[in-house]
């Protein structure tokens, strides 16, 4: 008994009193013959695998909060983001009543149980690596009456060349991150966080997207985008000794605790969230021989390997010139202007999700990447980086950014709290 689903043996005791009108004497052979067969059922790795959403109790001192999980979580073959405004007439006690709604609905379902109210959309399922993530745009603040308490980081982002935002689509009071290995248990998250907003708050923006399945190939390997591309080989690593001073606001407000970029303690173990849909111009990228890709992204499309030799790992030789005389990775490759030894040191962790919304008029697919990257602060990550993109990026003809939002993303909940409460009860 072990081995069955929270939700398959819920779901399966909620079917057999619901049909029981219908299929009289025969209920109780079916209710028996469901549970003999479960045991011969049992999930599968992948299905059964739980990332909690609640921060684990502290046993001790912690420089800070430990972050959301959706962060560092390893990237889930499913995704879907979602953008609410906040109702008229909803303040700050909606916000924090809809808040604890959502966080206990995500801490059940991160455990595969069903919530209140469920669809059944994914009885049979286990959490799958569900992750829920929670943040906040920069009008929240002042729709709750906490202006005095809005991060600096939350500053609009800048123009960039590359913009073709639809606003529809763009920003948000607050902004979800849902993530699964399971198509179902994602949009059975999905739903239920749209149905728990009820009348508070209204969905702005939802975009949905798609990595690679487990177990997809021989060994587990760097995700590939619809380029073709292997995408994510220079994301920093947990292992290295900066990762969390790059990726999560530590305890005290950061570097800049005293001055400009000072960070509020509330955001202590969170992260800044830059969503940007990125339209792939697919059409005119296919049209490139391979090594014209190969020598506009810096790395060989077979295996993510530096045009300058090596495996995907090897550290890019950025000196190295040709016969030629040039550079063996060019001056307008991706993978050099947007490298952290090009940028201060700047780094971003990505995690996006590809997506496909389908084929226009004119024959051409709209797909490209949802891109998603932290960082303890995007103006010291994501601006620099994308100013440098801006002036010379080789991909930039075949691709176009769609919308755009940045997010302040606080630590996690602990048990018996709700994502953000030090925000919204704290002041």
């Amino acid at each position: 008994m072990n081995d069955i689903s929270r939700r398959r043996l819920l779901g399966t005791a909620g079917a057999v009193g619901a049909g029981g009108l219908v299929v009289g004497a025969a209920g109780g052979a079916a209710a028996h013959a469901a549970t003999e067969a479960d045991p011969a059922t049992a999930l599968t790795t992948v299905g059964s695998t739980e990332v909690p959403f609640h921060a684990a109790a502290k046993t001790g001192g912690s420089a800070r909060p430990a972050p959301q999980s959706g962060i560092t979580t390893p990237a889930q073959s499913t995704g879907h983001l979602i953008a609410f405004d906040l109702a008229a007439g909803s303040g700050r006690t909606q916000a924090a009543a809809l808040l604890r709604r959502w966080s206990a609905s995500a801490q059940r379902m991160t455990a595969g149980r069903p919530v209140d109210g469920d669809t059944g959309i994914a009885l049979d399922a286990g959490p799958a690596s569900l992750t829920v993530t929670i943040g906040f745009g920069r009008s929240f603040f002042g729709r709750t009456g906490l202006s005095a308490q809005r991060p600096t980081q939350l500053d609009p982002l800048p123009d960039f060349a590359s913009d073709h935002l639809d606003a529809k689509r763009s920003n948000g009071d607050l902004w979800v991150q849902i993530g699964a290995n399971d198509p179902l248990v994602a949009f059975h998250a999905l739903r239920a966080l749209q149905n728990d907003a009820g009348s508070a708050a209204r969905v702005r923006w939802q975009m949905s997207g798609f990595n690679r399945a487990l177990g997809a190939t021989a060994e587990p390997m760097t995700t590939r985008n619809l380029m073709g591309q292997i995408d994510g080989t220079g994301n920093p690593k947990q292992s290295e000794s900066d990762f969390d001073r790059r990726v999560f606001v530590p305890a005290g407000g950061g570097d800049g605790a005293r001055g400009a970029g000072a960070q509020p303690e509330w955001m202590a173990g969170g992260s800044y969230a830059v969503v940007r849909r990125i339209r792939m111009l697919l059409d005119d990228w296919e049209k490139l021989p391979l090594g014209k890709q190969e020598q506009v992204i810096g790395r060989r499309k077979k295996d993510g390997a530096p045009l300058t030799g090596g495996t995907e790992t090897t550290a890019m030789d950025l000196d190295k010139v040709g016969p030629d005389g040039k550079f063996v990775i060019p001056d307008n490759a991706h993978a050099r202007i947007s490298a952290p030894e090009q940028n201060g040191g700047a780094a971003l962790l990505r995690r996006p999700f590809s997506y496909h919304d389908g084929i226009g008029q004119d024959g051409t697919p709209d797909a490209g990447l949802l891109f998603v990257c932290w960082q303890a602060d995007p103006v010291r990550g994501f601006v620099p980086v994308q100013r440098k993109l801006d002036r010379g990026d080789a991909l930039s003809t075949f691709i176009r950014h769609e919308a755009s939002g940045l997010f302040a993303v606080p630590g996690a909940a602990g048990p018996g709290e709700y994502v953000g409460q030090r925000l919204l009860e704290g002041h």
